[in-house]
């Protein structure tokens, strides 16, 4: 790269972030690593020497802000940091007019606003959506159990369809209301609510030996909730 121009545009000043210590050939004043340096005919200068101390530096990362800052200031310069490992130079952000920084982060502010109440309109969106499915999930459990309390009925539909979960409401089955899918999520509640389920577990039985000591209770429940007598066992 030539030490005063930029690889991507000739026309570009560029300005280096220095990996070693220098001084700057008109005032003479001391560059330390990670300073600013600004090559003219081969003559190192500091920011001040080279009347550029009027600038203020962004760093690279944000391409929006980057854009307008370039845009709205008058001057600019590219900075560069010679990279060891990668042996060539990489960019590490720009020096722009403060005023042209100000404005361009006031309309990044604007844009962020905007894009903070188009995700808000979508997760009402969802949560509308959601809601309707839970609706719709806890009205397909009382078809199908219409003797269960509805504030169990409730709380087995809210609970199944929690959106990230992972839990059974949340499956491709469930979502098609098959009887088997909400029939597990329903079994999973009375499993809970019902029976000694989770003492079992904190005893340290493993989850097949707890499952199928509670297996009557559960069965039990289920028959009359579905308005069936349980069969003897």
């Amino acid at each position: 790269m030539n030490q005063g121009q930029s690889r991507n545009n000739p026309d570009e000043i560029v300005v280096f972030s220095i990996v070693r210590n220098s001084t700057c050939s008109e005032c003479e004043s001391e560059l330390w690593r990670g300073e600013f340096l600004r090559m003219e005919k081969d003559r190192p200068l500091c920011l001040s020497c080279a009347d550029l101390d009027h600038l203020v530096f962004l760093p690279r990362g944000n391409t929006a802000l980057t854009r307008r800052a370039r845009k709205y200031s008058s001057l600019h310069a590219v900075v560069v940091r010679f990279s060891r490992a990668r042996k060539r130079y990489e960019r590490q952000g720009l020096l722009v007019e403060e005023q042209a920084l100000t404005r361009a982060e006031e309309e990044c502010l604007k844009d962020e606003e905007a894009r903070a109440r188009a995700r808000e309109r979508a997760a009402e969106r969802r949560a509308a959506a959601n809601e309707q499915y839970v609706a719709t999930f806890r009205s397909r459990i009382a078809e199908l159990f219409p003797n269960a309390p509805s504030e169990e009925q409730a709380a087995i539909a809210e609970r199944a369809c929690r959106v990230g979960s992972g839990r059974v409401g949340r499956t491709a089955a469930a979502k098609e209301l098959e009887p088997g899918a909400l029939e597990l999520a329903v079994r999973a509640h009375v499993r809970h609510q019902h029976t000694r389920y989770d003492e079992l577990l904190a005893q340290g039985l493993d989850r097949s030996e707890a499952r199928a000591a509670v297996q009557g209770e559960v069965e039990e429940v289920l028959a009359r909730w579905r308005g069936r007598p349980c069969r003897e066992r």
